[in-house]
């Protein structure tokens, strides 16, 4: 099947075939924003169907987090090996492919492994829909199409818990995969037919050398590490061989993978860049910026519905309200950016939102409705916003035009490692945290104690019923505390990165820099 838009048509599509081919793109990486979040809604009728505890059902989440991290520095490469078209559209059908196995899976252990293929797929669709919308605009109007994919970077993790809460409250929780298939067979039909191939594309792959060795080093020493941060809480740390043996295969893979890349020719992940400008300082920025999104967006659905008593569709809602609230900003933030206008403002301002995000939502208690969380979610929202954008402008600063796709890659790279370290710090944070509330609660439940003698008899004497009841109240009360306490921790990290903005100035780039710039950026997606 040929494209639309032939050799003969405009460099720059206009009107209708714009239209469609942002909508394409825009489509497939919502698809796969939204897979990171949908899940987070259901993990307790998952854990429920599957015969989990919700701590194992966060492997649903880290997997894909995991599968993110290797595969997203590994885009540019494959798009230049095989030709940006034929991987955007190898990626959408494996991701729907491996949305329908997910749907279909009847065990905890087989849904992890169809989530990390849904991963290996959905890796790519984000940064090549930013490639393909970039493309679709003259390069005077990127800071528009910055602004609309932006819109997509935050519309699509919230839409995810609104529409699994839809699903998981009238449907089974399979339909939250299910819904991917018919979006994912339309997001190919249109690539095939309105997006057009860049020049040159998919002719360099006998030049192009596989790192092999370098990708199994960072396959193996993630996926090790984040077993460790995962299961060494219940695994009681290093009393566990396995636990052990994962660490040193961690650490091993890990400084493996770093020696590899600063010594092959063909490096997969150009890690050299990170001397250069303020990259490796920019990193820092977003590993903690993926941190506080995906931890804050995975504690939430389960505190609200595991103590105040949301239903899942009222949890989705909850973040979408916020969302909407914000979203306008996106393309005020990528227009202004576009002319020239530093990032450090705007990084300077999301930090100190998240800061106080997590130190306010860690006030709320188990009383609190969605009003109330409303503004903490707003807060979130607006953090969010003045960093996405600004940290991708943040980490090419300073460097030359041919290292912004290396920047950009790594750069995503480790935003997505820190939204998986995030949830597996928070599950270990959690269980740690509600084993020390609970023991601090119990310890005050004085026998002598008149309001205990009153509660009991409220609750019907000093009865087996009774003391279950109190049981269950006083572990409703240490988990509440726990994910409280994981909201200030959240806030803690911003607050300590925080002074490290100092490293991140740079001088002003000049009018003919910020359109080169412009250029470049669209050019490494």
């Amino acid at each position: 099947m040929q494209p639309a838009i032939s050799v003969t048509a405009p460099a720059v599509p206009t009107g209708l075939i714009r239209i469609i081919i942002v909508v394409t793109a825009i489509s497939a990486a919502v698809m796969e924003l939204i897979d990171v979040t949908i899940v987070n809604v259901a993990l307790n009728e998952v854990a429920g169907a599957l015969g989990a505890t919700i701590e194992d059902v966060a492997w649903v989440v880290t997997s894909y987090a995991i599968a993110n991290v290797i595969i997203i520095p590994m885009t540019g490469f494959l798009g230049d090996y095989f030709g940006r078209k034929k991987y955007y559209v190898a990626s959408i059908i494996l991701f729907t492919i491996a949305s329908y196995f997910c749907a279909s899976s009847t065990s905890l252990w087989q849904l992890v492994f169809w989530r990390f293929i849904q991963g290996m797929g959905g890796g790519a669709l984000l940064s090549t829909s930013q490639g393909i919308i970039f493309d679709a605009f003259p390069p005077a109007k990127r800071g528009i199409a910055s602004g609309i994919f932006g819109m997509g970077i935050i519309l699509g993790p919230t839409l995810g818990p609104f529409l699994g809460g839809v699903i998981v409250d009238n449907y089974h929780w399979s339909y939250i995969f299910y819904v991917n298939v018919p979006i994912g067979i339309l997001a190919t039909i249109l690539t095939l037919v309105y997006i057009a191939k860049k020049p040159g594309e998919g002719t360099r792959k006998s030049q192009i050398k596989i790192d092999y060795l370098g990708i199994l080093l960072l396959a193996v020493g993630v996926g090790s590490l984040q077993y460790v941060l995962e299961k060494g809480q219940s695994d009681d740390w290093f009393e566990s061989q396995t636990i052990v043996m994962l660490t040193i295969t961690a650490v091993g893979g890990l400084a493996g993978f770093i020696w590899r890349q600063l010594t092959t020719n063909h490096p997969v992940v150009n890690l050299r860049v990170l001397g250069k400008g303020t990259l490796g300082v920019t990193t820092i920025f977003s590993f903690v910026a993926g941190l506080g999104l995906f931890t804050s967006v995975f504690v939430y659905p389960v505190l609200v519905q595991r103590i105040n008593g949301f239903t899942p569709t009222m949890t989705g809602l909850s973040l979408l309200w916020p969302t909407l609230v914000g979203i306008p900003l996106f393309p005020l933030i990528g227009k202004r950016l576009s002319v020239g206008a530093s990032p450090l403002p705007f990084i300077i301002i999301g930090m100190c939102t998240f800061v106080v995000f997590g130190f306010y939502s860690g006030t709320l208690n188990g009383q609190a409705n969605q009003w109330d969380f409303f503004w903490a979610q707003l807060m979130r929202v607006f953090g969010v916003t003045m960093l996405q954008l600004p940290l991708i402008n943040q980490a090419v600063a300073g460097l030359p035009p041919q290292d912004f796709p290396s920047a950009i890659a790594l750069n995503n790279m480790i935003r997505q490692l820190g939204g998986a370290f995030g949830i597996a710090l928070a599950n270990t944070f959690v269980t740690r945290d509600y084993a020390q509330h609970r023991y601090d609660l119990v310890s005050n439940l004085d026998p002598s104690n008149p309001l205990l003698t009153e509660r009991l008899n409220l609750l019907g004497g000093a009865s087996q019923r009774a003391y279950k009841i109190l049981d269950l109240a006083v572990d409703r009360q240490a988990y509440l505390l726990s994910y409280l306490d994981t909201f200030r921790l959240v806030g803690v990290f911003f607050l300590i990165i925080l002074p490290l903005v100092y490293f991140l100035r740079t001088r002003k780039k000049s009018a003919a820099e910020v359109a080169l710039a412009a250029k470049a950026m669209s050019e490494a997606h």
